[in-house]
């Protein structure tokens, strides 16, 4: 069974939960995980700056950061770990790509899972990087099909 928990912590945005929720389950399954856990909040740029400058030491507002639970190079157990999103930063990336900022939380919401899975993008070689860069395209293109 795969169980989000969804915390919605800001009020920049009407953010359907539920939505996020079905997308972040549908994502894990094509990853081909059947068992997981995973946790959403949904926060404002003060939130996330606090957090990427105390945990990653770095001063300013991000899009994304996932904290994962699991060690090494994958999941091994069911909690993967949480995806903490700026839905405000989503939003202000939306307007400047002229996309509507639910497509953006799902693009930010598939590449927090990714990450909680074993891809990375950052540090590694060019044909990790295109492993996760094609494991978010194939996600995203189901969700965007099945929406």
């Amino acid at each position: 069974m795969i169980v989000v928990d969804i915390q919605d912590l800001q009020d920049v945005f009407a953010v359907d939960d539920d939505l996020v929720g079905d997308w972040a389950q549908q994502a894990l399954t094509l990853l081909g995980l059947e068992n997981a856990e995973l946790s959403v909040v949904l926060t404002d740029n003060a939130h996330i700056r606090e957090l990427n400058r105390t945990y990653l030491d770095r001063d300013h507002p991000t899009n994304v950061i996932s904290f994962s639970q699991q060690e090494g190079g994958g999941p091994e157990g069911e909690h993967l770990g949480d995806i903490v999103i700026s839905v405000e930063r989503a939003q202000e990336e939306a307007a400047d790509s002229g996309m509507e900022t639910m497509e953006r939380l799902m693009q930010l919401l598939v590449h927090g899972i990714c990450h909680l899975t074993g891809y990375n993008h950052e540090g590694v070689s060019p044909e990790e990087a295109l492993e996760m860069e094609e494991a978010e395209k194939h996600i995203l293109a189901h969700l965007q099909g099945a929406g």
